[in-house]
This record gives C-alpha cells, structure tokens and sequence, in this order.
C-alpha cells in the first residue's frame, strides 16, 4: 500500500511538473518613467488552444517600499491559472515609499503619493495590455486585476478611481472596464469619504484578516480623509447592490495577503467563473474561521515603515 501510495504521488508531481514545462513566459517593457523601464511578465500556456484568452494581471505586494514581480513565490498562482487557460501579466511598478522615512501628516502624504504612481502603472500596463491584445492573444473585454498588499491596495484603488472617471484614468480608452478585481488584503485612500462609485465597480473578491493592522480591515479615518479596507468597501457593496465575494478570515492578521498565492487557487477561479464569465449578480459574505491555522497578527504599519 506504501509503495502504491508513492507512485501515486510521483506521478502526481511528474504530471505538475510536465504542466509547468509548458509555459511559456516572455518579458516585455511597457512603460519608461522617471528613467525607470517597467516590465510585465506574460506567462501562458500556448498548448491551450483558446482564441482571446482572458488575462490575469497580478501586481505584487511590499508596502509600496519592496517586492518584485517575479518573486518565485507567486509561481504557483501564475502557473495555476496559465494552465486554465489565462493570460497571466505580472507587471512592474514605482515603489513610491522606498527610501521613504517620514511619519504623521507627511506619511500620508507620501502613502498616497506611493499609491497614486501605482495605480498611474497598472493603467499605463493595462494600456499596453490592450494596444498589443491580439498580438499576446487577450479578450480585451476579460482582463482581471488582482494583488497582495500593495499590489491589492493598487488594484482596488485602480478600479475606484476608473469607475468614478479620475483624471488618473484618461489614459485608458472610455468605454474600458475591468472585468473583475481581486483583493488580498487591500483597501482604498479617499478624500472624499468611504467611496461611493458614479459607476457600478468591477465584480469584486475581498480576502481579508479581521486582525490586520497594517492595512486596517475595517477602517481608519479624519473626517472625509480616510483608509477603507475590505470590511467597510464590502458593505458599501451590499448596500449599492454592487456584486462581490468577502472571504472574511477571522483573527488572522496580514498575512492573509499571501494565502490566496497557494491556496484558494479554485475559489478564485470559481469567482471569476461566476462573477466575470456568467455574470451572476451575487452578494456573498464568507466568514471563516480555521482553527488549525496560526497567524501572525503582530505586522503593522509602525513596525512595517
């Protein structure tokens, strides 16, 4: 039985590996600011014959001041979601916090300022996404965001500032909407309050710890300045009738932010099978609680910066 048990599994791990061969992954350059190239990795499987694949992107976390878009961690997601058939871009952006050592009114000052040149990269590589669509083979109309952290706070935030029209968004064409956003652990900054839409956002998948304290779960605010996490954007979704999933992980701090690159891998395919593929018009809350799971609540933003 032993013997069977680990051929079983040497054929599982050969049958992974031979997926993973099959991927090809090309970089490009597709932006150049401030004297810095910006990059995006491709990552597909071309023995998937699908004509105008939808694309993934993925933009990594590190508190605006760290992280790379090749960390080998983030493999897993990448390669899970080539071989289903996806494009999957895992783009470069300016770490506006890097170096940064301010505190008070000057830290908001400079997280917004961090927050505001990523978001300016992911429309400048989702432009770049759409002007080379047909060459890398993307449905233009099917292009998902996700991302951890940061990557999460930019993806989110993205989506806000395009569905309330900002200035920030007149890169991309007007009819342009993303398909779907999916958070590990993010939030959005607003000056005007908890964010309100002039148009309906992208279907949304929220992952979040009750007890993050680096990038809060509920709410910080000052009168209309603010920092909303998943908790409260959730519950402006509900009320607005704006379809979303929030997997809300009870006592579990920032770490959450790294658990959907290895696990929840069909969750999320699930969700964008459901919200994005069928358009279904659901509002789901998902409190979980895992009892065999130990978390480190410990990460905030005074010992993180």
């Amino acid at each position: 039985m032993k013997s069977i048990k680990l051929l079983f599994l040497s054929l599982i791990t050969f049958m992974s590996m031979m997926a993973n061969a099959s991927i090809d992954k090309r970089t490009e350059i597709y932006a150049i600011k401030d004297e810095q190239e910006l990059k995006v990795d491709i990552y597909t499987n071309d023995s998937i014959k699908i004509k105008n694949k939808p694309c993934l992107v993925f933009v990594f976390g590190g508190g605006f001041k760290e992280g790379n878009r090749d960390k080998p961690y983030n493999l897993d997601y990448f390669n899970y979601f080539a071989n289903k058939g996806y494009i999957v871009a895992s783009i470069d952006y300016r770490l506006g916090m890097k170096g940064v050592n301010v505190s008070g009114i000057k830290f908001v000052r400079a997280i917004n300022h961090a927050i505001n040149l990523a978001v300016s990269d992911l429309f400048s590589a989702t432009n770049y996404l759409l002007n080379n669509a047909k060459e890398l083979n993307i449905d233009p109309t099917r292009i998902i965001i996700s991302g951890s952290s940061a990557g999460a706070i930019t993806v989110l935030q993205a989506d806000y500032e395009l569905s309330d029209h900002k200035q920030s968004a007149n890169i991309l064409p007007n009819d342009f909407r993303y398909a779907g956003v999916i958070s590990f652990a993010g939030g959005i900054f607003s000056t005007e309050g908890l964010p309100t839409y002039n148009q309906q956002p992208a279907p949304t998948l929220f992952f979040h710890g009750s007890k993050d304290k680096l990038v809060p779960y509920s709410k910080i605010q000052l009168f209309k300045l603010g920092f909303f996490g998943s908790d409260k954007l959730a519950q402006r979704f509900r009320k607005k009738g704006y379809p979303y999933m929030f997997y809300s992980m009870e006592d579990n701090g920032h770490d959450v932010s790294t658990y959907p690159l290895k696990e929840f891998h069909h969750e999320i395919e699930q969700f964008i099978e459901n919200f994005v593929f069928d358009k279904k018009q659901w509002m789901i809350d998902i409190d979980m609680k895992d009892k065999l799971r130990q978390s480190d609540t410990s990460t905030s933003i005074e010992n993180y910066y």
